[in-house]
């Protein structure tokens, strides 16, 4: 299964640039990241079947082992691509809330755009050692 990144803005050269890439050369499950502008600008149409998750400050607050248990089970259930969606200074239309399959927060805080972006690939790396049986998910 795709874990696809998609956010809006550009990461550039920094210190959360280098930890998205550190943790996307570890994922052993194909990854992409798209980068979009702040406004405008479309994804790449999307390999189906597919899921969409929000990271949103409405979202859940799953702990790493729910998390990696979601996407065990679309992968099971043969999604070809999960599509992670980070909004722009706005987050996300009510619209888009409502046709997303999970809302996802990483707690009550609010996170910086580029530290979240940082935050997902970190938690996608550990959801999938988590799948593989690999020891890294405990060490955290």
């Amino acid at each position: 299964m795709l874990l696809h990144v998609i956010a809006r803005g550009k990461i550039a050269r920094s210190p959360e640039a280098e930890l998205v890439a550190r943790y996307q050369k570890r994922i052993t499950w194909q990854v992409k990241f798209t980068e979009l502008p702040e406004t405008g600008g479309r994804a790449p149409e999307p390999q189906s079947p597919y899921k969409t998750v929000l990271l949103d400050e409405r979202g859940k607050d799953l702990s790493s082992e729910e998390f990696a248990a979601i996407l065990g089970r679309w992968r099971d259930d043969g999604m070809r691509e999960c599509r992670f969606v980070l909004g722009a200074a706005d987050g996300h239309s009510e619209d888009e809330r409502r046709e997303a399959d999970l809302l996802l927060a990483f707690g009550s805080a609010t996170w910086p755009h580029l530290l979240a972006r940082a935050m997902l690939a970190e938690q996608l790396y550990r959801a999938t050692t988590i799948l593989a049986g690999h020891p890294y998910h405990r060490s955290g």
